[in-house]
């Protein structure tokens, strides 16, 4: 099987079958349900602040109310890597939250990068490194996006076919 061969299968594969496609074209451009608002509301601050990572890195780094000094000295290279990260990150929920079809691997994808990105602040603070008020400084920014992202890839991991068609 040559690329040429490839290419048609890989469409067919992630295009909507021909008699389903404006059916979900208007799904996409529906309301949206709980989920949806949780997913549009998280991925668009992620790529707000992804925009503001890649932009003004250095003004991210002192003027974020998360006291980002307290981890270390500024690189701007490691500020815009991971400013990436959010951007990807935020595409991915802002997607998931038109398109609950594609929910299950958007969701996960966002979560991996929100958990792991929560557990090493709470292994940052347990072990010493960032004061101990950053439980409070991280929750909000840091805590909460990872929590609620573990629960809806939880969710969407057990039931994906239920979650995807609402």
């Amino acid at each position: 099987m040559g690329v040429g061969d490839w290419i048609p299968a890989v469409r067919v594969g992630l295009d909507p079958p021909a008699a389903d496609r404006f059916a979900y074209l208007r799904a996409m451009s529906g309301r949206l349900d709980a989920w949806g608002w949780i997913f549009l509301a998280i991925g668009a601050i992620s790529i707000g602040n992804a925009l503001w990572m890649l932009a003004g890195p250095m003004h991210w780094y002192e003027e974020l109310p998360a006291a980002v000094p307290d981890t270390g000295p500024f690189n701007p290279h490691f500020v815009r890597d991971i400013g990436c990260a959010f951007l990807a990150t935020g595409v991915a929920l802002v997607w998931a939250a038109r398109a609950p079809r594609w929910r299950p691997p958007l969701v996960a994808i966002a979560a991996l990068f929100l958990v792991a990105h929560g557990a090493l602040h709470v292994y940052d603070t347990v072990r010493g490194a960032l004061p101990g008020d950053h439980w409070w400084l991280d929750f909000p920014g840091v805590y909460l996006p990872a929590l609620v992202m573990a629960v809806a890839a939880f969710q969407f991991s057990r039931n994906p076919q239920t979650e995807a068609s609402r």
